[in-house]
């Protein structure tokens, strides 16, 4: 019987400490943990053998995985892959590098690069930043397959990015590049916010064998049943398609709580896979729903 294998993004219950963001994902429901490496330390990249050691054994004993990463570039700050500084670009280089590494030495198996800040594109300078960014996605291509990981860029919504703005774009860059390695995803809340349906826009690109992951999160940016989208839908094409890749909850407003939203998401999507809404003239909705 087909099962969603479904993560928590641990920004939403940061407040917690890692061990207990582990033991909550583990009793919720979730079968891992995608981690935001600014959630971390202060500076991820520089995380020692013996640290990233640590916490992967706090996952295990707690009974859960890593499963990825996430929200990638955000600390150390200033960094950019689209930069025309060579130092600032090689630094985001770098940072990326050892990302992967920390992805591997975890037990991970994809970074998932979204970070709208850190791939901004300056007026007048967007076709210089649009190669620098090829030239990124192409060196972590190629690292992520040394280290037997995948590398997925994220699409973001038209409002929060000029580069891989929708996901024929990101699928075009992971096209030119060309790597096993690389792959794209479909975020739930940027699909909708681009006017696109959820549902009809990963049927279209699972066909394809383009979309390696998905974010689920709803058009409010409240979880999955918070807002409009049509999620019996969304679980209904992975379903169909037998979807065997990685999917987490990734809200961005947390209602009532982290905690809370994140353990009502969970139980929602296990309904949803399990069929118990199946009357479409009542949209089922997740407790805690986010004010429209």
């Amino acid at each position: 019987m087909w099962r969603l294998t479904l993560n928590l993004c641990n920004e939403v219950v940061r407040e917690l400490d890692f061990r207990a963001q582990c033991a909550f994902a583990r009793d919720s429901g979730y079968d891992g943990l995608e981690i935001a490496p600014f959630t971390l330390a202060d500076d991820p990249t520089r995380l020692t053998a013996a640290q990233i050691a640590a916490i992967k054994d706090t996952a295990l004993s707690e009974g859960t995985r890593i499963s990825g990463l996430h929200w990638l570039l955000a600390a150390p700050t200033g960094l950019s892959i689209t930069s025309d500084d060579d130092a600032m670009f090689e630094a985001a280089c770098a940072a990326g590098l050892r990302l992967i590494d920390l992805c591997a030495g975890l037990g991970g198996s994809y970074l998932v690069h979204g970070s709208p800040r850190q791939r901004e594109l300056r007026p007048g300078e967007e076709a210089s930043g649009r190669r620098r960014a090829l030239a990124y996605f192409a060196r972590m291509a190629q690292a992520a397959s040394d280290r037997g990981v995948s590398y997925i860029l994220e699409p973001l919504a038209r409002g929060d990015t000029k580069l891989a703005a929708s996901v024929d774009e990101a699928v075009e860059i992971v096209g030119r590049i060309g790597s096993p390695a690389l792959r794209t995803m479909v975020d739930c809340y940027a699909v909708a916010a681009n006017g696109d349906d959820v549902a009809a826009t990963l049927d279209r690109w699972l066909a394809c064998d383009r979309v390696a992951h998905v974010h689920l999160n709803d058009d409010n940016k409240g979880a999955p049943g918070q807002g409009g989208i049509d999620f019996a839908s969304v679980i209904g094409v992975l379903r169909n398609h037998n979807f065997a890749g990685e999917a987490a909850i990734e809200p961005f407003v947390y209602n009532p709580d982290g905690p809370a939203c994140a353990g009502a998401a969970c139980a929602y999507v296990r309904a949803l896979e399990r069929g118990e809404f199946n009357d479409p003239a009542r949209p089922p909705r997740a407790s805690g729903r986010s004010a429209d």
